[in-house]
């Protein structure tokens, strides 16, 4: 080997490791500039936790819930656009994992629990994002469909059930977009570590789906450096304590990894910089307005006795905690900071509704970050200021990448100064949420000065979940008061800088009964009552499972005595995944809203009033009880989980248990009526025809579903092979073609895929089960 070959075998190894926690290197030998990644999937984040504000859409069961691709694909678009703005050239999104279990923590951040809804709507939101020239990679890359243990259990699946349900989104994706990036999970497969997994990463996505663009670790994902190397894994991220770089660079060395295996992750990563750095976004895309139109799209209306949409001007109690202080994305990695949010009180006062709020009951007793402009200063030990900025909250949240000047050896503590200006007189609440060291001081009173132990070990709860400290103070209406926190900086035990705490605060607020009280009393004398109930980011977030499907806190009860208060109550569900609603069958009209995005609340004004038509149909079954869910389990024993229901998974699970959920696969209303004409095969094709029955213009989600004609108790019942969008204005009729591909009629069986010959019904409709159109097949 030459010195110049010796050199560039070092800048080749270098090429597949980060620079830091969200980059590349730039690695001027092979005229590689480096490039940037950042979190996913509902804006851009950037290289910053925080105080870098992105458009927020709504979370991806959503965007499934629209069942439409072309929709999801300007989406995507628009992602790519504010990709370019942050200098983004690698977005780590879309997850295509499956909804397996309504406990998973990360169910809002996947699509789906049909692998064909998944892959195709994945498929579409890659399209958009990559024709602006900014690269995704597709994740998790397989059967990550758990937190708990997540980063060491491995998953037991057959081989059928694995190529069948959790590799078809992937493959779907990989066929139809053409991704340049793929994300390898945390979790092994069948006893295999993902980023190590030489049958499935070179195997099947390579050898056999033709995949071309490179293959990244989930972060610290990475442990091996030649079982990584020959496993099929290209980038190592981040880039501290990566056994990739000097470390792979010796394997190579010493013959452990053939070189050539290093040229040819080289060479994919030089592939994906010219891939970057091609053409800019097709045009403008107005972000809040596609942000609004998607949410309306999204919101499944489940139940509806005629109370909407709304007539003429009624008289409004707006109830719930969560249609105040309003939640619009699930907690973790997905997280981005919106330039603003939207609650439901915020959208239907825009809307100009006859409005009268009471909080009622709340999702969570948890403080929320102070409402107040604070000035942050970074100190060094003998106290010279390492940085100095305003920003508009009270949280700090930096993770990897600390803000410009601030050095992480150097750093000592963190003070952050507002000024809050009380709006009511009385007994507030002062608070920080963090652990470690502080000192919480109002107008120069100390509050608290003492050390806050963590919850958990767990990291992302550390991030995302951390403790509170909560104090009384006293405060005067109208009178401003000086606070501060100061934060001293513990020496970080791992390699990435991390800093994570919040200044909280919360006004005088009455005791919970008396807060149910005002809602049923405010219901009462109003002509609607709109509840909002939801979950909390203690429910829903990475890094752990849920434990139950109840409502937190008193808001089943609330809704209950709001229902009975008011017969022309609609309730609102806040929430990125399945909830228990046990008083569904006694209010008006039920909505999901989902995760909506930043403009949730004006998306929601358009519903109710009919400005715009609720879209949804639900991407996942909703259960009436935990109980009656088929599958559940996402705590492996002794570091592994058994996928044992194999290929029964979502509502093949519940039409083979026999039990009914609350609202099945595929449901949702909207506000007019349909009816199913025709529906004709040929050539693969399935040609519908529907009809608007109603009264006003509508669109409506035609699915098709497959079974056989003789019943296989090994395989699902029915499985989605299709759907469409149909749009029509009132009494007319529009025709649908819906590809039913050869895949559909196949099974994976004996190594490869083999078809079922013979007699197949094509059942289609509105949903699962509700399909008035049977279509008898004769696959060859």
């Amino acid at each position: 080997m030459t010195a110049n070959d010796d050199a560039l075998l070092d800048a080749k190894a270098r090429l597949l490791t980060g620079a830091d926690m969200w980059s590349l290197p730039a690695v001027p030998e092979l005229g590689f500039r480096g490039l940037t990644m950042s979190d996913g999937p509902i804006g851009v984040r950037g290289v910053r936790w925080t105080g870098d504000p992105s458009i927020a859409l709504p979370s991806p069961t959503a965007l499934a819930a629209t069942w439409d691709v072309s929709l999801v694909r300007t989406l995507g678009a628009l992602l790519g656009q504010e990709a370019q703005r942050k200098d983004v050239q690698v977005l780590l999104a879309p997850t295509v994992n499956i909804q397996r279990s309504p406990l998973g923590g990360r169910h809002f951040e996947c699509f789906s629990e049909d692998p064909l809804l998944t892959g195709l709507i994945a498929a579409a939101y890659v399209q958009g994002v990559q024709e602006c020239g900014v690269a995704v990679t597709v994740k998790h890359f397989v059967a990550n469909d758990f937190e708990t243990e997540r980063m060491t259990a491995s998953v037991t699946v057959s081989e059928r059930a694995l190529r069948e349900v959790y590799l078809r989104p992937f493959e779907i994706v990989v066929r139809e977009a053409r991704p340049w990036g793929i994300m390898a999970a945390y979790n092994g497969v069948n006893g295999v570590r993902m980023s190590e997994n030489a049958a499935l990463l070179n195997g099947v996505l390579r050898e056999e789906w033709g995949f071309d663009g490179f293959v990244v670790s989930d972060w610290f994902g990475a442990r091996d450096t030649v079982a990584a190397a020959l496993g099929g894994l290209d980038v190592a991220m981040p880039g501290m304590a990566s056994p990739y770089g000097p470390p792979l660079a010796a394997a190579v060395r010493e013959g452990e990894v053939p070189r050539k295996v290093l040229e040819e992750k080289a060479a994919r990563v030089l592939r994906l910089a010219g891939r970057t750095s091609g053409p800019t976004a097709p045009g403008h895309f107005d972000g809040p307005v596609l942000a609004r139109v998607a949410a309306a799209r999204a919101t499944t209306l489940l139940r509806n006795d005629g109370v909407l949409p709304l007539e003429g001007s009624p008289r409004i109690a707006l109830i719930g905690g969560p249609a105040k202080d309003a939640r619009v994305m699930g907690g973790g990695s997905a997280q981005v900071t919106p330039f603003h949010v939207v609650s439901a009180l915020d959208g239907l006062t825009a809307a100009g509704l006859d409005v009268r709020y009471a909080r009622g009951a709340d999702p969570s007793e948890r403080l929320l970050p102070a409402a107040v402009t604070v000035r942050v200063t970074a100190l060094a030990a003998d106290g010279a200021v390492l940085a100095e900025f305003d920003q508009p909250d009270g949280v700090i949240q930096w993770l990897g990448q600390l803000p410009e000047g601030i050095d992480p050896a150097a750093l000592d503590s963190v003070v952050l100064r507002g000024t809050l200006t009380p709006g009511e007189s009385g007994g507030h609440l002062l608070g920080v949420e963090g652990a470690g060291t502080f000192r919480l001081t109002a107008d120069g009173e100390v509050l608290f000065d003492g050390t806050v132990a963590p919850a958990s070990g767990d990291p992302f709860a550390a991030l995302f979940v951390a403790p509170q400290t909560v104090l009384p103070k006293v405060l005067e209406a109208g009178r401003p008061v000086e606070v501060e926190v100061v934060h001293r900086v513990a020496r970080a035990a791992g390699p990435v800088p991390f800093l994570g705490f919040a200044l909280l605060h919360r006004e005088p607020r009455p005791d919970p009964d008396a807060l149910l009280d005002e809602a049923v009393e405010a219901a009462a004398s109003a002509e609607v009552a709109v509840v909002v109930v939801g979950t909390s980011k203690e429910v829903e977030s990475e890094g752990f499972d849920r434990t139950s499907l109840r409502l937190p806190g008193r808001q089943d009860e609330l809704v209950a005595r709001v229902a009975a208060a008011n017969p022309r109550t609609i309730v609102v569900v806040n929430a990125g995944s399945p909830v228990e609603m046990p008083w569904r069958d006694d209010v008006a009209a039920l909505l999901l809203t989902w995760f909506p995005g930043q403009e949730g609340g004006h998306a929601l004004a358009d519903v109710l009033t009919g400005a715009l038509e609720p879209g949804g149909r639900l991407p996942t079954t909703w259960p009436a009880v935990l109980e009656d869910c088929p599958v559940v389990d996402v705590t492996p024993k002794d570091g592994v989980i058994e996928y044992a229901e194999g290929v029964f998974v979502g509502y093949p699970a519940w039409q083979r248990a026999g039990t009914a959920p609350a609202f099945e696969f595929g449901s949702g209303l909207g506000y007019t009526t349909w009816s199913y004409e025709s529906a004709e095969h040929a050539g693969g094709t399935l040609t519908v025809t529907v009809r608007n029955t109603g009264t006003r213009s509508g669109r409506e989600v035609v699915q098709v579903y497959l079974s056989p004609a003789d019943p296989d108790p090994e395989s699902p019942a029915r499985r989605l092979v299709g759907f469409a969008i149909a749009e029509a204005g009132p009494g007319e009729s529009t025709t649908v073609a819906i590809g039913v591909p050869a895949r559909a009629y196949a099974t994976w069986r004996d190594g490869a895929w083999n078809p079922n010959p013979g007699r197949h019904l094509l059942h289609t409709g509105h949903s699962l089960t509700d399909t008035p159109l049977t279509t008898l097949v004769h696959h060859p």
